[in-house]
């Protein structure tokens, strides 16, 4: 079988969960795995990455694995320098994983490898510049241009979501203030929800009862699943985290200038109750509105798989990569080896003939040589 139609390994490492799936070339996740995710020590990531894939492994003939790691990861593609929801600082996973499966592993930027599956299958198929913009527990991003990822120098580009918008805002976990993700992110529709139902604010009744009278036990998933419903509150509070996304996109446009947005994760599940006022935002800030071309904002078409399917695609493509490299240098050594052993021969019986036209002694080595039948004596 061509590696090409080979089955990989793609993992999604976030905040709060470790989903796992064996997935074909063509997307398809055939076998999966999800756990929660070790926070506090690297180490225990790494088990449970070693855990999974070993579970995985033990169904399916895998030839790779690709990491989605949710953090800044270097320009090798094999350390993780620095995660504001984990414990990796400077974290050479690549090689510890490697280690401990003996098969190939890239580690790619969760938010690079869910723009990777969505260019490849999904909303951003055909877009010569896109954006990916990826609302989680924080924000991460990414840029295709003409299906390369822009990695940057340092292998960081895309860390959208730690722009500040808000001077002397929000405390980010990456230690500054008003950073974006403070405002635009699952986290942030979580905590404007919470302070909302701390305030004992009659309006907050609906949130507090769907989460049986305890504001801390208030998510995401919870106000949006309340807006689809028709809760007013939880409508405003999509609409306040729409907005602030609207506006951090149109401060991505004036620097990249894309085609296309594609918005993923997992705050995404809201549809147009996120995405409308998003675009009204956009249009409202946008730097030259009324006088140029306008991006398209969309949602991203494989939800939440997109991470873990865009790590088993690149793991796929560096697979593929690595075999056609060895099968090269290959021929390559093999050829100049053939070469060397031709030279070697040459200049043997070059220095035997003019041993031989000068009367001298022939070389020892051309001596010793014959004495082991080389066919050129």
């Amino acid at each position: 079988m061509a590696l090409t139609q080979a089955l990989t390994i793609g993992i999604d490492i976030g905040g709060t969960k470790v989903a796992a799936g064996v997935v074909d070339p063509e997307a398809n996740i055939l076998d999966r795995v999800r756990r929660d995710t070790p926070t506090t020590d690297p180490k225990e990531t790494e088990d449970a990455i070693a855990e999974i894939v070993r579970d995985l492994e033990s169904r399916h003939d895998v030839i790779a694995v690709g990491i989605g790691a949710a953090g800044f990861v270097d320009g090798t593609r094999s350390s993780v320098l620095f995660a504001p929801h984990l414990a990796w600082r400077h974290e050479p996973l690549r090689d510890a994983v490697e280690r401990r499966l003996g098969l190939p592993v890239v580690v790619e930027n969760d938010a690079n490898a869910a723009a990777w599956s969505e260019w490849r299958f999904g909303g951003g198929q055909g877009e010569s510049h896109l954006v990916c913009v990826t609302l989680g527990t924080g924000i991460g991003g990414a840029i295709l241009n003409d299906g390369a990822l822009q990695r940057g120098k340092f292998g960081i580009a895309g860390e959208f979501g730690h722009m500040q918008v808000v001077p002397g805002g929000h405390r980010c976990e990456c230690g500054n203030r008003g950073c974006w993700e403070q405002y635009a992110s699952g986290n942030a529709l979580t905590r404007e929800a919470r302070e909302l139902a701390l305030s004992g604010s009659p309006v907050a009744h609906n949130l507090l009862r769907a989460a049986g009278g305890d504001p801390r036990k208030i998510n995401g998933p919870m106000v949006t699943e309340l807006a689809k419903d028709g809760d007013p509150v939880a409508v405003e509070l999509l609409e306040d985290v729409g907005r602030w996304l609207g506006i951090g996109l149109a401060n991505l446009a004036a620097a990249l200038d894309p085609g296309t947005f594609v918005i993923g994760g997992g705050v995404s599940d809201a549809g147009e109750l996120l995405l409308a006022p998003a675009r009204e935002a956009f249009k409202r800030t946008l730097t030259g509105r009324g006088f140029r071309p306008e991006a398209r904002i969309v949602r991203a078409v494989l939800g939440p798989e997109a991470g873990l399917v865009g790590a088993a695609d690149l793991a796929r493509e560096e697979a593929t990569w690595l075999r056609r490299v060895r099968v090269k240098t290959t021929a390559v050594t093999a050829k100049t080896a053939a070469a060397r052993s031709r030279s070697t021969r040459l200049e043997r019986a070059a220095r035997k003939s003019a041993a031989r036209r000068t009367g001298m002694r022939a070389d020892p080595d051309l001596q010793h040589a014959d004495l082991n039948g080389d066919p050129e004596a």
